[in-house]
């Protein structure tokens, strides 16, 4: 009766301080900009369905992909076993899913291949960080924190799942010895080739070792859960949703101003574009984004979503070629930056602004190494947009700075002096043909 109680403290205070947490995320995503997406429902479904449930995206990459294949389907079907924890945390029961009669161990068999699957994933993933250290998993953004945030992810999985396997061979060894409390329920495809390593405990050493395995399991799931926040392994939260919201519009498509569209369009017709300003409603303040406030909630929810694989970098013309940016750094200095504004207004309330920006953390250089390929856009998994937060820094460099590269300027300056890119005059543009 104590253990249930205790169990139930530990499970409400885990709900509770996960919410928590989740809220904070959700209230720092609502600081950006309101954008509509509401459109095309019917393809949103359809393409969440293909990239984020059927992980379409990773299949570039092979080995990487049936490998995640495993820790994705491991983690979603074996929270079928956390469902059977949860119910004899509570109540006292043991095995309460064990009135499936013989289906029952069939499916455990299932969760403990699984199980194995994924702790052989973790190990390989683990071994190309840190043995193999692949180059995306080494580039300058990839700080103690992000690389440690890895690791401590992967060693955390194997735990857990290693965990299942010894509570089922201990568990089956009791069953086997006749004790009143571990019914018989059949035998399990893995955790039976662990029991000869615990066959000369006695039985009270057995039940010690089922129940300790039992509540590491418990205990670290929940604490693994209110990690997670924290982490980069919030993805598994936040993809589904992402990848739904996905823009739909050709990759690389600018995103127009309306207040710029309606000062056009007063040009060209003073009375309709008066009847579209109204109608639109937008006061222009400020062109391009300044700091992670003056992009939009897709914009933050893209890099809370972040899974800093590193496909992005690894695919970008310019940081393969050795150029100062890389599109993994642009999301995560966006997802810091939102980190650090929320904690500011949190403290000192809402309006406030602590002097700093995205500039601080994105450099000019790095905005204008990109060559809007969209080779980032195309490699992330999880649909996220780099480019479109690369668009809106410059455009803010460019229309509210005049801080554009030099030869942008020339540019510039020629389109407006001589309506053309080049530095010749309407008079002078034909001269090359002359001989």
């Amino acid at each position: 009766m104590i253990a249930n109680l205790i169990f139930s403290i530990l499970l409400i205070a885990a709900a509770w301080l996960f919410t928590r947490n989740v809220r904070r995320i959700a209230g720092n995503i609502r600081m950006g900009k309101k954008q509509q997406i509401n459109d095309q429902k019917g393809l949103r479904w359809k393409r969440m369905a293909r990239v984020a449930i059927g992980q379409s995206k990773m299949t570039s990459r092979p080995l990487s992909a049936i490998m995640h294949i495993f820790v994705y389907v491991g983690f979603i079907v074996i929270n079928i076993e956390m469902l059977e924890i949860l119910i004899d945390g509570l109540f006292g029961s043991h095995r309460i899913l064990s009135f499936l009669g013989s289906a029952y161990p069939v499916l455990i068999s299932a969760f403990e291949v699984l199980a194995l699957l994924v702790i052989i994933a973790c190990i390989i993933f683990l071994a190309r960080r840190n043995l193999i250290r692949l180059w995306r998993f080494r580039t300058r953004e990839m700080t103690a924190w992000p690389r440690s945030d890895a690791n401590i992810i992967l060693v955390t999985e194997i735990l857990l799942m290693a965990s299942i396997l010894v509570m089922n061979a201990a568990d089956g060894l009791l069953q086997l010895r006749g004790d009143p409390h571990y019914a018989v329920v059949g035998s399990f495809l893995v955790s039976d080739f662990m029991q000869p390593w615990f066959a000369g405990m006695s039985s009270s050493a057995l039940i010690t070792l089922e129940r300790a395995s039992w509540w590491f399991h418990i205990i670290g799931v929940l604490i693994f859960l209110n990690y997670i926040p924290y982490s980069k392994h919030f993805h598994i939260f936040l993809s589904f949703p992402n990848v739904f919201y996905s823009r739909l519009e050709p990759l690389g498509k600018m995103t127009n101003m309306p207040a710029i569209t309606n000062e056009v369009k007063m040009m060209l017709d003073p009375g309709a574009a008066t009847e579209a300003a109204q109608a639109e409603g937008e006061e222009m303040d400020q062109f391009g984004a300044r700091d992670a406030t003056d992009l939009t909630w897709k914009h933050l929810m893209d890099a809370y979503t972040c899974t800093e694989c590193g496909r992005c970098t690894s695919s970008c013309p310019a940081s393969i070629t050795g150029k100062k940016l890389s599109p993994r750094k642009v999301v995560m200095d966006v997802r810091d930056r939102i980190e650090e504004l929320g904690k500011h207004v949190r403290k000192h309330g809402e309006g406030s602004t602590d002097g700093h920006s995205l500039f601080d953390r994105i450099s000019g250089e790095e905005l204008w190494a990109c060559t809007t390929c969209n080779a980032c856009v195309h490699e992330c998994p999880v649909d996220i947009d780099p480019l479109a937060v690369i668009l809106e820094l410059r455009r803010y460099q460019v229309m509210e700075k005049a801080a554009a590269p030099g030869e942008l300027n020339a540019t510039f300056n020629n389109i407006e002096n001589n309506g053309a890119p080049w530095q010749f005059s309407h008079e002078d543009r034909l001269m090359w043909t002359e001989k």
